[in-house]
C-alpha cells in the first residue's frame, strides 16, 4: 500500500511539473500580449507572477526531471521565440520610453526661469 501512495505521489508531483510548464507557457503569451498592447502595469503583473512561478519549479525536483522528456523540449522550442520577442519588445518600450522622458526634460522651464529672472530686474 505505501508504494502504491508513493508512485501516485510521484505521478502527481509530475503532473504539476508538466502543468507548471504549460502554465508558464501561458504567461510568456499573455506577457508578449500587453507588451504589443502597451499595457505595461499588466505587462509588469504578469512578469511577476511568472517569476513566482520560476519560483516554485525551482522548488519542485521533478521539474528538472520533466525538462528532460520530448514533451517538455516541444513546449520549450515554443517558448523560446515568445520570450525572444517580449524581451526584444520591452527593451524598445523602455528606449522608447527613455528618449520621450529625455524629450520631456529637454522642455522643462525650471531651466529657464534663472534666465527668465535676469531680464526681470530692474536696472
Amino acid at each position: 500500500m505505501f508504494r502504491v501512495i508513493a508512485m501516485s505521489d510521484n505521478a502527481d508531483k509530475m503532473r504539476q511539473a508538466r502543468d507548471n510548464w504549460q502554465l508558464y507557457y501561458t504567461l510568456s503569451q499573455e506577457i508578449l500580449k500587453f507588451i504589443d498592447r502597451g499595457d505595461v502595469d499588466e505587462f509588469l503583473d504578469l512578469v511577476g507572477q511568472r517569476n513566482a512561478l520560476v519560483d516554485r519549479m525551482k522548488a519542485l525536483p521533478e521539474t528538472e526531471v520533466y525538462r528532460h522528456t520530448d514533451e517538455c523540449r516541444a513546449l520549450v522550442e515554443k517558448i523560446k521565440p515568445l520570450d525572444m520577442q517580449a524581451i526584444y519588445k520591452a527593451k524598445a518600450w523602455l528606449n522608447k520610453s527613455r528618449r520621450q522622458n529625455a524629450t520631456a526634460h529637454a522642455y522643462d522651464i525650471q531651466g529657464l526661469i534663472s534666465v527668465g529672472n535676469i531680464f526681470n530686474k530692474k536696472y
